[in-house]
Protein backbone atom coordinates (compact mmCIF):
# COMPACT_ATOMS: atom_id res chain seq x y z
CA UNK A 1 0.00 0.00 0.00
CA UNK A 2 1.17 3.44 -0.81
CA UNK A 3 -0.13 7.03 0.52
CA UNK A 4 -0.21 9.70 -2.37
CA UNK A 5 1.00 12.32 -0.28
CA UNK A 6 4.21 13.83 -0.57
CA UNK A 7 6.99 12.96 2.20
CA UNK A 8 9.18 16.30 3.19
CA UNK A 9 12.54 15.46 2.63
CA UNK A 10 12.13 12.61 0.47
CA UNK A 11 13.54 14.43 -2.84
CA UNK A 12 10.49 13.13 -4.83
CA UNK A 13 6.88 13.95 -6.51
CA UNK A 14 6.82 9.65 -6.24
CA UNK A 15 3.85 8.21 -4.33
CA UNK A 16 5.64 7.37 -1.18
CA UNK A 17 5.29 3.81 0.05
CA UNK A 18 3.73 3.47 4.10
CA UNK A 19 6.97 1.87 5.11
CA UNK A 20 9.24 4.11 4.43
CA UNK A 21 7.05 6.75 5.52
CA UNK A 22 7.12 5.29 9.11
CA UNK A 23 10.86 4.96 8.75
CA UNK A 24 11.22 8.91 8.68
CA UNK A 25 9.00 9.50 10.97
CA UNK A 26 10.48 6.77 13.43
CA UNK A 27 14.09 8.94 12.08
CA UNK A 28 12.82 12.06 13.21
CA UNK A 29 11.81 10.75 16.57
CA UNK A 30 15.07 9.37 17.63
CA UNK A 31 17.22 10.80 20.34
CA UNK A 32 20.91 10.80 19.86
CA UNK A 33 23.53 11.87 22.05
CA UNK A 34 22.65 15.70 22.90
CA UNK A 35 26.41 16.88 21.29
CA UNK A 36 25.38 15.41 17.94
CA UNK A 37 23.37 18.15 16.08
CA UNK A 38 21.11 17.00 13.11
CA UNK A 39 19.18 18.96 10.05
CA UNK A 40 17.55 17.46 7.67
CA UNK A 41 19.19 18.21 4.02
CA UNK A 42 18.19 17.17 0.30
CA UNK A 43 18.34 13.81 0.04
CA UNK A 44 20.87 12.30 -2.84
CA UNK A 45 18.54 11.75 -6.41
CA UNK A 46 19.00 8.98 -8.66
CA UNK A 47 20.74 6.54 -5.97
CA UNK A 48 16.79 4.91 -5.04
CA UNK A 49 13.15 5.93 -5.82
CA UNK A 50 13.44 7.41 -1.98
CA UNK A 51 15.24 8.45 0.21
CA UNK A 52 15.91 10.73 3.13
CA UNK A 53 18.86 12.27 4.26
CA UNK A 54 20.34 13.67 7.65
CA UNK A 55 23.53 15.89 7.81
CA UNK A 56 25.55 15.59 11.35
CA UNK A 57 27.99 17.59 13.52
CA UNK A 58 29.07 17.53 16.94
CA UNK A 59 27.39 20.95 18.74
CA UNK A 60 30.78 21.39 21.31
CA UNK A 61 28.61 24.07 23.14
CA UNK A 62 26.44 21.01 24.37
CA UNK A 63 30.30 19.78 26.29
CA UNK A 64 30.74 23.24 28.21
CA UNK A 65 29.50 24.09 31.64
CA UNK A 66 28.04 27.42 32.19
CA UNK A 67 31.03 29.91 32.52
CA UNK A 68 33.57 28.06 30.76
CA UNK A 69 35.94 28.58 27.96
CA UNK A 70 35.07 26.30 24.68
CA UNK A 71 36.25 23.04 24.98
CA UNK A 72 39.67 22.95 23.05
CA UNK A 73 40.21 18.89 23.21
CA UNK A 74 37.32 17.75 21.36
CA UNK A 75 38.24 17.46 17.26
CA UNK A 76 35.78 18.78 15.15
CA UNK A 77 33.69 15.63 12.99
CA UNK A 78 30.62 15.25 11.03
CA UNK A 79 28.91 13.03 9.10
CA UNK A 80 25.77 12.05 7.14
CA UNK A 81 23.50 9.66 7.94
CA UNK A 82 21.00 8.31 4.37
CA UNK A 83 18.15 6.25 4.68
CA UNK A 84 17.18 4.47 0.75
CA UNK A 85 14.05 2.86 -0.24
CA UNK A 86 13.74 0.66 -3.10
CA UNK A 87 10.35 -1.30 -3.41
CA UNK A 88 11.84 -4.04 -6.42
CA UNK A 89 13.95 -5.02 -2.67
CA UNK A 90 17.53 -4.84 -5.03
CA UNK A 91 19.82 -8.27 -5.41
CA UNK A 92 22.44 -6.49 -3.66
CA UNK A 93 20.57 -5.20 -1.15
CA UNK A 94 19.21 -8.28 0.07
CA UNK A 95 16.10 -5.91 1.25
CA UNK A 96 13.60 -2.63 0.12
CA UNK A 97 16.02 -0.42 2.90
CA UNK A 98 19.65 0.81 2.26
CA UNK A 99 21.72 2.80 4.88
CA UNK A 100 24.45 4.99 3.92
CA UNK A 101 26.39 6.11 6.38
CA UNK A 102 29.47 8.61 5.93
CA UNK A 103 31.83 9.35 9.44
CA UNK A 104 34.87 11.84 9.33
CA UNK A 105 37.24 13.31 11.82
CA UNK A 106 40.29 15.19 12.37
CA UNK A 107 42.19 13.07 14.72
CA UNK A 108 45.09 13.23 16.99
CA UNK A 109 48.73 12.78 14.62
CA UNK A 110 50.25 10.12 16.52
CA UNK A 111 46.83 8.36 15.73
CA UNK A 112 47.80 8.62 11.96
CA UNK A 113 50.96 6.54 12.45
CA UNK A 114 48.65 3.35 14.23
CA UNK A 115 48.84 0.96 11.20
CA UNK A 116 45.13 -0.77 12.89
CA UNK A 117 43.62 2.95 13.30
CA UNK A 118 41.31 1.50 10.37
CA UNK A 119 40.57 -1.76 11.45
CA UNK A 120 39.80 0.11 14.90
CA UNK A 121 37.41 2.92 13.31
CA UNK A 122 35.45 -0.11 11.40
CA UNK A 123 35.49 -2.20 14.82
CA UNK A 124 33.42 1.01 16.10
CA UNK A 125 30.98 0.67 13.97
CA UNK A 126 30.54 -2.85 14.18
CA UNK A 127 30.29 -2.39 18.53
CA UNK A 128 27.95 0.25 17.60
CA UNK A 129 25.24 -1.31 15.60
CA UNK A 130 25.69 -4.26 18.38
CA UNK A 131 25.04 -1.53 21.52
CA UNK A 132 22.14 -0.03 19.55
CA UNK A 133 20.73 -4.09 19.06
CA UNK A 134 20.70 -2.69 15.28
CA UNK A 135 21.14 -5.50 12.75
CA UNK A 136 22.87 -4.81 9.58
CA UNK A 137 23.02 -7.27 6.87
CA UNK A 138 25.47 -7.17 3.48
CA UNK A 139 27.15 -4.28 5.67
CA UNK A 140 30.32 -3.30 3.99
CA UNK A 141 32.40 0.35 3.60
CA UNK A 142 35.31 1.37 3.73
CA UNK A 143 38.11 3.55 5.98
CA UNK A 144 40.47 6.41 5.04
CA UNK A 145 42.82 8.78 6.56
CA UNK A 146 44.16 11.77 5.23
CA UNK A 147 46.98 13.62 5.81
CA UNK A 148 47.13 17.57 4.77
CA UNK A 149 50.45 18.72 5.13
CA UNK A 150 51.13 23.05 4.71
CA UNK A 151 53.93 24.54 2.89
CA UNK A 152 54.81 27.93 2.06
CA UNK A 153 53.47 30.76 4.26
CA UNK A 154 51.40 28.45 5.51
CA UNK A 155 54.38 25.66 6.86
CA UNK A 156 53.85 26.44 10.62
CA UNK A 157 50.39 25.45 10.75
CA UNK A 158 50.34 21.38 12.33
CA UNK A 159 49.41 18.70 9.72
CA UNK A 160 46.08 18.03 10.12
CA UNK A 161 44.74 14.11 9.96
CA UNK A 162 41.31 13.08 9.01
CA UNK A 163 39.83 9.65 9.26
CA UNK A 164 36.98 9.17 6.95
CA UNK A 165 34.13 6.18 7.48
CA UNK A 166 31.85 5.49 4.16
CA UNK A 167 29.80 2.47 4.87
CA UNK A 168 26.21 0.88 4.01
CA UNK A 169 24.36 -1.81 5.06
CA UNK A 170 20.85 -3.09 4.84
CA UNK A 171 19.03 -2.24 8.47
CA UNK A 172 16.94 -4.58 10.32
CA UNK A 173 14.33 -3.25 13.55
CA UNK A 174 14.23 0.20 14.58
CA UNK A 175 15.24 2.59 11.87
CA UNK A 176 16.04 4.82 14.81
CA UNK A 177 18.32 2.00 16.34
CA UNK A 178 20.92 2.58 13.28
CA UNK A 179 20.35 6.41 13.48
CA UNK A 180 22.10 6.60 17.10
CA UNK A 181 24.45 3.40 16.26
CA UNK A 182 25.84 6.40 13.10
CA UNK A 183 25.67 9.06 16.15
CA UNK A 184 27.27 6.97 18.32
CA UNK A 185 30.13 6.45 16.11
CA UNK A 186 30.49 9.69 15.08
CA UNK A 187 31.07 11.60 18.40
CA UNK A 188 33.69 8.07 19.35
CA UNK A 189 36.09 8.69 15.88
CA UNK A 190 36.09 12.09 17.34
CA UNK A 191 37.44 11.66 20.83
CA UNK A 192 34.32 11.62 22.82
CA UNK A 193 33.91 8.87 25.37
CA UNK A 194 30.81 6.48 25.56
CA UNK A 195 27.77 7.10 27.08
CA UNK A 196 28.35 4.99 30.82
CA UNK A 197 26.15 1.99 30.32
CA UNK A 198 22.14 3.02 31.74
CA UNK A 199 22.69 6.58 30.42
CA UNK A 200 20.49 7.64 27.97
CA UNK A 201 21.20 10.43 25.72
CA UNK A 202 18.48 13.56 26.95
CA UNK A 203 16.67 14.95 24.10
CA UNK A 204 17.09 17.62 21.74
CA UNK A 205 14.83 20.00 19.34
CA UNK A 206 15.68 18.80 15.59
CA UNK A 207 16.48 21.28 13.08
Amino acid sequence: MTTTRQLAGSGTDLPVPDVFVRAVEALRATVVRREVELEEIPPPRRVAPHAHALDGHLDLSSLRAPGTADVDDVDDAGGRFVLLHDPAAPEAWGGDLRVIALVKAVVEPELADDPLLAEVVWSWLGEGLDAQEARARRLGGTVTRVVSESFGSLSARPDAIQVELRASWSPEGHPGAHLQAWADVLCRVAGLPPLPSGVSALPRRRA
